[in-house]
Parts: C-alpha cells; sequence; structure tokens
C-alpha cells in the first residue's frame, strides 16, 4: 500500500512537470516574439523614423492582424474592440486639432503600439493553453531580468543598455541620476524607467500564483512567485509595490473567504464604507489619505496630489478635444511631469477619449469576472489571475504613467483577458488523474456503466429469440 501511495506520488509530480513544462512551450509564437521584443531595448533609425525592437514588430504584423480581426478570423467583434478603435480615432482628432503637424507620426505611433499591441494577445492567445503559455514565458523573461537587476542595483550600472550601446547602430536608455532608496540603487534593466520595469514585473505575481497554480507542483508556483516579486521590488517604486501590494490583497481576499459565495460584493462593501469613513473623520480628503500611503514620501503624495488638481484645471479648459501634446498650464514651480496615466489621457486626448479607453476596460473586466465558470476549475483560475492583474494595473496607473514598450504592454494584457468570453465553452480538465482508492490495483480498467431503456432491453431479447 506504501508502495501504491509513493508510486501515485510520483505520478502526480511528474505529470505536474510535464504539464508545467508544456505551458512554456504552449506560449503562441505571436506572444513569444512581442514578449522578447518588449524586453529587447534596441533603438535604432530607419529613415528618419525612430524605431525599437518593439515598434518594428508591430509594424510588419499590426496590418493583417487587423484584417483578421475585422473579418472574424477571431470571434466575432466585442465591445473592446469598437472602443479601442474609438479611442484611437479620438486621439487622432485631438492631434489634428493641437498638433496638425505631428498628425501622422504621432497617430501612427500610438496605433502602432497600442493597437498593435491589444491586436497580437487578441490574435493569439484564445484558450487556456495559449494563455498558461503566455503566463509562463512571461515569468521566465521576468526572472532573466533579475541577474542584471540584481547587480545594477548594487553597483548602479546598467550592464544590458551599456552592451546595447555599444553595437553599431544601435542605442538603448542609459540610467540617469536618481536618489538611492533603502541603500539600494533602482533599476531600469531593459526600460527607460525603474516605474516601468517595476510595473511590468508587478504583473506577472497573479499570473503566476493564481494563473498556473494548475500547472505548477506548490514548490515552483512558490519560488518563481517569490522572484518575480523580487523583480518587481527592485525597481524600489512606488507604483509597483502598490501593484503588488493590490495584488496580494486580492489574493488573500479570496484565499481567506474562498468559501463565501458573496466575498467579493462584501470586499466591495467594504471598501465603500472605508471611503466614507475616511472621508468623515479625517480632516483630509479620501484621495490626499489614498495618495499618502501609496507613495515613499508625504513631499511625493502632496506633488501627486497637486498634478491631480491642476490637471483637472487643464481638463476642464479643453474637455473634448484636450490640449494634444501641447504643454500643460500649471504653476511656475512645478515640473512637467503627470504621474497619471489615465489623467494625462484626458488631458491629452479629451475626456471622449478617457471614457472610450476606460469603458473598454471596464465592459471586458465586468464581462469576465461574471463568467459562470466552475470554481476550482483551471480557466476560472486564470480568469480570476486575469483580473486581479488588471484591477491591480488599473489601480496603480492612476499614481504613474506609462510609454514606450510599458504602454503597448498594457494593451497587450487587456486584449489577453478576450478568450475569457467564450471560456465557458471549454471543458474543464483536472491537474491530475483522480487517485484510485486505497485497495485493488492502480491498473484497474476505469468502465463507465451504460443505460438501458425498457424498450432497448425487449428489442434486444425480441432479437435473441428470432435468431438475428
Amino acid at each position: 500500500m506504501v508502495s501504491l501511495d509513493a508510486g501515485q506520488s510520483v505520478r502526480r509530480v511528474t505529470q505536474t512537470v510535464a504539464r508545467g513544462a508544456k505551458s512554456i512551450a504552449s506560449a503562441p509564437l505571436l506572444v513569444r516574439f512581442y514578449l522578447i521584443a518588449l524586453f529587447l531595448p534596441l533603438d535604432f533609425q530607419l529613415g528618419p523614423l525612430a524605431m525599437n525592437a518593439l515598434r518594428l514588430y508591430l509594424l510588419i504584423v499590426i496590418v493583417p492582424l487587423f484584417v483578421r480581426l475585422v473579418t472574424g478570423h477571431y470571434g466575432r467583434l466585442i465591445a473592446t474592440d469598437i472602443l479601442f478603435l474609438l479611442h484611437l480615432c479620438f486621439v487622432s482628432l485631438s492631434l489634428a486639432a493641437n498638433n496638425p503637424s505631428q498628425l501622422v507620426s504621432a497617430t501612427g505611433s500610438a496605433s502602432v503600439e497600442f493597437l498593435g499591441g491589444y491586436l497580437v494577445a487578441r490574435a493569439a492567445i484564445r484558450d487556456r493553453e495559449s494563455f498558461a503559455g503566455f503566463c509562463s514565458f512571461f515569468a521566465l523573461l521576468v526572472m532573466l531580468s533579475l541577474a542584471p537587476a540584481l547587480v545594477e542595483s548594487l553597483t548602479g550600472r546598467a550592464f544590458v543598455p551599456e552592451m546595447i550601446n555599444k553595437l553599431p547602430f544601435f542605442s538603448a536608455s542609459m540610467p540617469f541620476e536618481m536618489d538611492q532608496r533603502m541603500g539600494l540603487n533602482r533599476v531600469l534593466v531593459v526600460f527607460p524607467h525603474p516605474i516601468l520595469y517595476g510595473l511590468v514585473c508587478s504583473t506577472a505575481i497573479s499570473l503566476v500564483w493564481v494563473g498556473l497554480r494548475n500547472d505548477y507542483a506548490p514548490a515552483r508556483k512558490a519560488w518563481e512567485s517569490a522572484l518575480v516579486t523580487l523583480a518587481t521590488f527592485l525597481s524600489l517604486s512606488s507604483g509597483a509595490l502598490l501593484a503588488a501590494a493590490l495584488q496580494f490583497l486580492l489574493i488573500g481576499w479570496q484565499w481567506i473567504l474562498r468559501t463565501v459565495k458573496a466575498r467579493w460584493i462584501i470586499f466591495l462593501g467594504l471598501i465603500a464604507v472605508a471611503y466614507v469613513v475616511v472621508d468623515v473623520v479625517s480632516t483630509r480628503s479620501p484621495m490626499r489619505v489614498f495618495l499618502t500611503y501609496a507613495t515613499f514620501s508625504a513631499h511625493s503624495a502632496y506633488t501627486r496630489l497637486y498634478i491631480f488638481e491642476w490637471g483637472m484645471v487643464n481638463v476642464w479648459r479643453s474637455p473634448w478635444l484636450g490640449i494634444g501634446l501641447n504643454d500643460w498650464v500649471r504653476p511656475p514651480y512645478m515640473g512637467g511631469s503627470v504621474d497619471n496615466f489615465w489623467l494625462l489621457t484626458t488631458m491629452r486626448w479629451g475626456i471622449p477619449a478617457f471614457l472610450s479607453l476606460a469603458g473598454s476596460v471596464i465592459y471586458l473586466v465586468i464581462r469576465v469576472a461574471l463568467l459562470p465558470l466552475a470554481e476550482g476549475s483551471r480557466v476560472s483560475d486564470q480568469r480570476r489571475a486575469w483580473v486581479f492583474t488588471i484591477c491591480g494595473l488599473c489601480v496603480t496607473l492612476t499614481t504613474v504613467h506609462v510609454w514606450a514598450g510599458s504602454y503597448s504592454y498594457i494593451a497587450f494584457l487587456f486584449g489577453a483577458g478576450a478568450w475569457f468570453l467564450n471560456a465557458q465553452d471549454e471543458e474543464d480538465e483536472p491537474m491530475a488523474e483522480a487517485e484510485e482508492p486505497a485497495t485493488g490495483s492502480m491498473y484497474r480498467r476505469k468502465i463507465t456503466p451504460v443505460a438501458y431503456s425498457r424498450s432497448e432491453v425487449r428489442s434486444r431479447e425480441d432479437r435473441e429469440k428470432s435468431g438475428l
């Protein structure tokens, strides 16, 4: 009996390891090339165009992917598809009104990076296998980036950009003078700013811990989650750490109240109650309290608060078409940085552009979150991982701005969840075969009982009597 149990344990571990390897191998080629280009900081000039590896890749694939999307090769168009296209139309209108000389270049750049990232995920991630492949391959790249990140954190030298700058025709973003935090240097690794590196790495936390729960052995899931969390921490960015903290909060809440069906209604109710209590009890607004605890220092919190106040001044001055790429109105003592993705989107492109983008995300998240999937199934875990990631990301984007490859990656993440709308048609398969009883052979043949009706039995007896 002991040997039987040991054999079954070995078999389950072997199946889990095989599934983990299969997850990485199942990452679609479109997704692999996209993620490699995202982590490859190769900047170069293509005639008058400023290019990089990711932009060049998206420039190649965006037209055929868009044609296939609108012709129904990836299923019916959904509201998110249409709202994304509307968002880009509003961006073009804003540029035409505010920066006509940059209309072609700026619209082309935004379309290629943002729409291209969305289309790659929309086209390639179509089922649970391809989603698991994306999660596994992305986590692998984050963990590979950890070695240069540790070196940069301790020495302040970014070895990857330094090596790229030695290559002919290529360049890369180099580290700039920045205050240390906790005695460590903030790391860029392959991104233009530590915030971007940390924010991108933070999205791997839920994807590994929750999304790959049925693909990885517990030990592997634990150490991979720890490594991607460490990569997030090395950015020493309050925005990235906030994204990680929010995901851990959602994961913890799900685990503690896993037997309570109304757990998320309770969660939203507690948030509403907390907002009202803070608004009534505190001498500061809930927004001020949130920014105080979401940043490393009070100075950063008040800076973000002033940015929000003056940003809204610019929004109400140009509510429909925004200010485009022009400078925004602010006091002379304030810098030009706007550390709020949603605010800057509204300032630049107008309220319609913000509503179309936010509406596309809200629609998709709500639809996916409310799908009737079997609790504990592989698809249900993947759905939960994606929702946790998007929720943490969207809240964090109120405290940071994104650009370059990370801007495209956000759209990619949005597109990676569209397939869930058809996930109820997927058949759920268990992680490993069910255990046999303690007695009996493990090679026992399983026979599925067949139900017979009275008419079938009577017909068979008649045939036997007649000799047929």
